[in-house]
């Protein structure tokens, strides 16, 4: 990698993020087209993280709406401060004004819409939220400005870089992708996954590190609930690290299981299967 391309890389490598060319690429696009950025792919692939270092890089503030099942507008917009609405009814003997910028609750997209591009906005797990709300949220990122019937229009001419995350718990619609600049991120390679633990865990032995990277790959081959992330594989590496593991032995490995495994189902599965999983190659 050269140009720009390759220096964001070395950025976010120096964040403790190891981003290959085909994110790095779709990052860049994004912040010179002042674009959303929608990145799919399964949990624990460093979607979210990503939006993380990119804040702390840019020296930006990262700003997190959580998507979740019934979310709705006021929880992403704005909510007015009733209790002290109420307080300041009890407390002036003339009429107010109850509805002013003093009563207001800033939530995430009134806040990153006023901090425009001194903001990361993380739309985190769009995919769990409701149609209508993807509707609305569409029609926000179209023009990033939000109108406060009693306050007036919040605008900026320079838009936080938006970051959106989804884990395809259903279809998103075409109407938001193509708003977005897509990406998908994808399990790492072996040697890139044991790349990523030893940057994120330096402490932790090459050796060591391999004979995790390669028993997780082992883990999603099988057919689990909850099959390991990159961060289950870097906690894995931490945990044996800090028991002062120079290899993954079949006993560590079943007294660690629960930093790599998170279902009682799953932990059943995989200690069957220990045998196979910790197979030298």
């Amino acid at each position: 990698m050269t140009g720009p391309v390759a220096e964001l890389a070395e950025t976010l490598r120096q964040g403790g993020y190891l981003a290959d060319r085909g994110l790095t690429t779709a990052v860049h696009v994004a912040l010179s087209l002042r674009r959303p950025l929608l990145l799919e792919g399964e949990v624990g692939v460093g979607k979210t993280e990503i939006a993380k270092v990119l804040a702390a890089v840019l020296g930006r503030e990262l700003i997190r709406l959580q998507c979740y099942e019934g979310i709705d507008t006021n929880q992403a917009l704005y909510e007015w401060d009733y209790s002290r609405q109420l307080l300041h009814i009890r407390a002036s003997a003339q009429a107010a004004d109850l509805f002013g910028p003093e009563f207001l609750l800033e939530r995430p997209l009134l806040r990153a819409v006023r901090a425009g591009d001194r903001a990361v906005l993380l739309i985190d797990e769009i995919d769990r939220a409701d149609d209508e709300f993807e509707a609305f949220l569409l029609e926000v990122l179209s023009d990033f400005q939000i109108t406060i019937p009693e306050v007036g229009t919040v605008s900026c001419e320079r838009p936080p870089l938006v970051v959106l995350t989804s884990n395809r718990t259903r279809e998103l619609h075409d109407a938001l992708k193509r708003r977005c600049m897509y990406h998908w991120i994808d399990y790492p390679s072996f040697e890139r996954e044991v790349e990523i633990v030893l940057l994120r865990s330096p402490s932790v032995r090459e050796a060591l590190a391999r004979s995790v990277v390669a028993a997780v790959t082992r883990l999603r081959e099988i057919d689990l609930a909850k099959p390991p992330g990159v961060a289950e594989t870097i906690d894995w590496a931490q945990t044996l690290d800090f028991l002062g593991a120079a290899a993954l032995t079949r006993p560590l490995a079943e007294d660690t299981l629960g930093a790599v495994v998170k279902e009682r189902d799953d932990l059943a599965l995989v200690r069957d299967s220990l045998g196979e999983i910790l197979t030298d190659d």
